[in-house]
């Protein structure tokens, strides 16, 4: 059994609490810390089978019977607390990003050099059941050398301009998520991102500096050419597909509904619209993202993504932000560089 501590309970903090407590058999939360702690979310914690709140995330790293340490809490904590907690002893899940800023990210890296502690970055759409079965099918040679991958990814209603500010800016947020998935798909990492992009939904959003439309191109490493569409706003809800295509054939995926029913009548033929958001797609995938860590740390074994899988989409993330200001390709080795 693996004594959890998470820092961190707002949204996603709150997530990995249900889902360890109600999914997760080889390991228990003991302490979850928040520096805005209140007696609704520590009344809430305790129903979850939480034995302890607290306001100091400092109490989880210096206490003996917690061996891991979910780090749920703002993004500009990421770095700083990773590598406290790897001084700590402490395995480490990181929600994605590390941090915006590589030199932070590469102090974590510096920090895990000699140690035996386990790092695991979340990115959780890599652990939901469609996306798995189409890099199953590229990874077994299925569909023959990679040519083309496709991705769309769209939220069904746009963030507040507050957060926007605070967020990194939608390639850093919202697409690095598919950056991400564009590696797993593949199989190896993007040489190159050249971004077209626009405010189209909300103009509190490019007030704010950010873009809330946008397509991306990247050229990988194995020759194949990738492409990303996103949206801030997808009115028929969380639009999350993905198609790649090969010499042999291609593996695509869908939407997940609420049912495959479809209805036909005089008034037309209609479907389920997608599921809402996040939460309700990708639930099970939070869970099996836990439990891969949680076997890597009993089991001995690397995680399923590590401290570099964290890095490389941020790279991505920083190249896009530069082609579309400087209206050019950008090489991830300039940002590298």
């Amino acid at each position: 059994m693996v004594t959890v501590g998470i820092i961190g309970a707002g949204r996603i903090g709150k997530v990995h609490v249900e889902s360890i407590c109600t999914q997760v058999a080889d390991a228990k939360v003991k302490t979850l810390a928040d520096p805005f702690m209140n007696d609704a979310t520590a009344a809430w914690a305790k129903d979850m089978g939480v034995q302890n709140v607290t306001k100091d995330y400092k109490e989880i790293l210096a206490d003996p019977e917690i061996d891991a340490v979910l780090i749920c809490s703002s993004t500009d904590t990421h770095s700083p607390i990773s590598v406290e907690a790897i001084k700590a002893g402490k395995h480490v899940f990181c929600e994605k990003p590390i941090d915006h800023d590589v030199e932070k990210i590469q102090e974590v890296i510096d920090a895990l050099k000699g140690s035996k502690v386990k790092y695991q970055v979340g990115f959780n759409r890599r652990f939901d059941h469609n996306f798995e079965a189409v890099q199953r099918a590229v990874a077994e040679g299925t569909i023959g050398d990679t040519h083309l991958i496709k991705i769309t990814s769209r939220d069904p209603e746009p963030p507040s301009a507050e957060y926007v500010k605070v967020s990194g800016g939608m390639f850093l947020d919202m697409t690095i998520h598919d950056f991400d998935m564009v590696r797993f798909l593949a199989g190896c990492d993007a040489e190159e991102v050249y971004v077209e992009a626009a405010v189209l939904v909300d103009p509190a959003i490019g007030e704010a500096g950010d873009v809330d439309t946008a397509v991306i191109t990247l050229k990988m490493e194995n020759g194949a050419i990738a492409v990303i569409d996103n949206s801030r706003k997808a009115v028929y809800g969380y639009d999350q597909r993905a198609e790649v295509f090969g010499s042999k054939g291609m593996a695509a995926t869908g939407n997940d509904t609420a049912s495959a029913a479809v209805i036909s009548n005089e008034n037309g033929v209609t479907g389920e619209k997608p599921l809402h958001f996040f939460l309700e797609r990708y639930m099970a995938a939070y869970a099996k993202e836990i439990k891969c860590f949680i076997d890597a740390i009993e089991k001995d074994t690397d995680t399923p993504l590590g401290v570099m899988d964290g890095l490389k989409p941020v790279l991505m993330g920083l190249a896009a932000k530069k082609s579309y200001e400087e209206h050019r390709p950008v090489k991830i080795s300039e940002i590298q560089a």
